[in-house]
């Protein structure tokens, strides 16, 4: 028996029927799967776990395997729960748009944050393809830094913590996890066909100075979804979740309780 326990065990007891209370009310909420982006760890998600956390389970799906957008997308539905809401980042967007073709009855509400529905350009997989030929363990902490300066808004590129959060995960996904993925992305379908086809309730998000994904791709999102929402971030880049949390968190905990 605890201390507390013993100094006030009414007390004590109340706290624990509140704890199993909150748990299985939590068991019977909308499980979440949060899948990450290119060169990206759970960390691209960690501001949004303790604001989406109150409104279900949080699943942050692994994209370290897989040689393909349509595998990395098998081994998520393989270890999700039956039925879920499903949110990606960047090429997390394309293998949530892969999950919406090969299970779209799993899927109860889906958000497509900073991403495109169609497949790389000529010029995407040249430069692709250059980058995975310039990468080594020696040099990829060089290499990553210009990415990661493109990919942010001009007034957070100087920002710290931002920049050691993208050089952590860029390293932790290392040389051969980044030509693996650049390859997966290279070979992605085109899924605007199957846009219209997507019927669950559908937030398309996008920073207003993204790069990599402007916001005119996520507009032909939201557009072809049928009732698509669509939110630009301001004063962000590619890394929304990062770049600009609290309205990240805003508009999922609204496309998560609408």
């Amino acid at each position: 028996m605890t201390e507390d326990k013993l100094r006030n065990p009414t007390g004590y007891a109340e706290h624990m029927k509140a704890a199993v209370r909150s748990k299985v009310e939590h068991s019977f909420m909308t499980p979440i799967v949060l899948v990450p982006g290119l060169l990206c760890t759970a960390e691209v998600f960690a501001p949004q776990v303790a604001a989406l956390w109150p409104h279900g389970p949080i699943t942050i799906a692994s994209t370290l395997e897989g040689d393909t957008i349509a595998v990395m997308a098998t081994a998520i539905l393989d270890t999700a729960p039956p039925r879920f809401a499903l949110a990606g980042i960047s090429m997390g967007g394309y293998i949530c748009l892969d999950i919406m073709r090969q299970a779209p009855e799993r899927v109860t509400r889906l958000a497509l944050l900073d991403t495109s529905a169609r497949p790389d350009t000529p010029d995407q997989t040249a430069q692709r393809y250059v980058l995975i030929a310039q990468a080594r363990p020696e040099n990829f902490e060089a290499l990553l830094a210009p990415l990661y300066d493109a990919m942010l808004h001009p007034e957070h590129r100087n920002d710290p913590v931002l920049r050691a959060t993208n050089l952590r995960m860029g390293l932790t996904v290392g040389v051969d996890g980044m030509a693996r993925q650049l390859r997966a992305i290279m070979g992605r379908s085109d899924s605007r066909p199957s846009l219209s086809a997507i019927t669950v309730p559908t937030l398309v998000l996008v920073g207003d100075s993204d790069p990599f994904t402007p916001p005119e791709l996520s507009g032909e999102i939201a557009e072809a979804i049928p009732e698509a929402r669509l939110v630009v971030v301001k004063t962000s880049g590619h890394a929304s979740t990062l770049e600009q949390p609290e309205a990240v968190n805003r508009a999922l905990i609204e496309w998560l309780t609408a």
